[in-house]
């Protein structure tokens, strides 16, 4: 077995060639972290980047079960390296691969355990990938503590609660964790946030509401967004497919989609080769509108372009007249209408905010052009701002 140094001297060379790194942690059990995991994992999949899955819940790993991937053994390549199981356009990696069978306890201390995780990262022939997520067990102990120290230049963690103060109390402790391993918090998600009736459309909050969003705001990073329940996030981990590949639009599709964005925005600026590349997927950009041009003024607007994107060019184009100006309404108004990107002339910082919580990029500064002249440049990486028109 290779030593220590030449084991850590893998993991940089494998992570080399991985472009972003985010690890998903929670400080309580039970929050659905393994279902955020997967779940990003495929949506990033789908906005056409090439994605790694690594769980490295040594105990309990989840993965496996979740992508319908039980009793599938890991592969040997070239050079005697781990092949990751490709499935669901994502190449996986888990500690349930290596075990004979699925209800083998796996009874190892702290050294085992970061030598394993070591192997898992240096000894995987990951290849090239834009983003590999990494599924950490609850708590702060061995397991994160590994991926932390072996990936100082990962983009950040995602942490992962339910409302009730029983959850937050925990998971606040993942966010002092990151802060003293110098780990940036991407942002916390709020799952199993409330339940929306799917006949009449009410809402019940089975486990409170909001204690993610004031967990963010104690801690002073992100809140990315609540996923509420639904039945057929359930009926996916246990069919082993990913809810976010669903046909459908449901609040937990949309929400999803929104911290998808967000985290798009956050590893992939807008304006980077990256963020290019992605523009040849569906999208729609909203753009306020006066007398037909771009309107200088946001909040108000006459109406909204919607300008709906398909591989690299316009599509369709639809104009909706603008709601009753109302505190933090457009931005819950926009992200029901699909919309994953605005172009605005000016905005306030706060309601720059809250578009960034619905998972929506906002440029502003744009000129006041026509709708269609506006997203060509947009899409060519051509669009010049300017000073932000409006910042109140």
């Amino acid at each position: 077995m290779a030593d220590a140094r030449e084991l850590e001297a893998k993991v940089t060379e494998r992570m080399g060639s991985v472009r972003h790194k985010i690890v998903v942690l929670s400080g309580k059990g039970g929050v659905g972290k393994s279902t955020i995991s997967v779940n990003l994992a495929a949506a990033l999949a789908d906005a056409g980047r090439r994605v790694g899955l690594l769980d490295v819940d040594v105990h309990g790993p989840s993965v496996p079960k979740l992508l319908g991937l039980e009793g599938r053994a890991v592969g040997v390549a070239e050079g005697g390296l781990m092949l990751p199981v490709e499935a669901a356009g994502l190449r996986v990696m888990s500690v349930g691969f290596l075990l004979q069978d699925a209800a083998d306890a796996v009874i190892w201390r702290g050294p085992m355990k970061h030598t394993v995780i070591r192997q898992l990262l240096g000894e995987t022939a990951w290849g090239e990938l834009d983003y590999l997520v990494i599924d950490a067990p609850p708590g702060t102990g061995d397991e994160p503590l590994s991926v932390c120290q072996l990936l100082p230049d990962a983009d950040g963690a995602i942490v992962v609660t339910t409302p009730q103060d029983a959850s937050t109390a925990n998971v606040r402790r993942s966010i002092t964790f990151c802060d003293q391993l110098g780990m940036r918090v991407l942002g916390v998600v709020e799952n199993m946030s409330g339940f929306v009736c799917p006949n009449c459309g009410e809402r019940v909050d089975v486990f409170k509401s909001g204690g993610g969003r004031r967990l963010a705001e104690e801690a002073k990073v992100r809140f990315l967004g609540e996923l509420p329940l639904d039945p057929a996030v359930v009926d996916s981990a246990d069919s082993g497919s990913p809810f976010a590949r669903r046909p459908g639009d449901s609040a937990a599709q949309r929400s999803f989609s929104a911290i998808v964005a967000s985290v798009l925005g956050l590893t992939e600026p807008a304006g980077s080769p990256e963020a290019r590349s992605g523009k040849d997927r569906l999208m729609r950009i909203a753009i306020p509108l006066a007398q037909g041009k771009l309107s200088q003024h946001f909040g108000h607007c006459e109406a909204f372009a919607l300008v709906d994107v398909a591989d690299g060019k316009i599509s369709s184009r639809e104009d909706v007249p603008a709601p009753e100006h109302e505190p933090g309404l457009l931005p819950r108004w926009l992200a029901s209408k699909g919309a994953k990107v605005i172009i605005a002339g000016g905005m306030g910082a706060r309601a720059q905010g809250l578009f960034a919580e619905q998972g929506i990029e906002v440029l502003v500064g744009a000129p006041p052009e026509a709708p269609e002249e506006l997203v060509r440049s947009y899409l060519a990486g051509t669009l010049v701002t300017g000073d932000n028109a409006c910042d109140h």
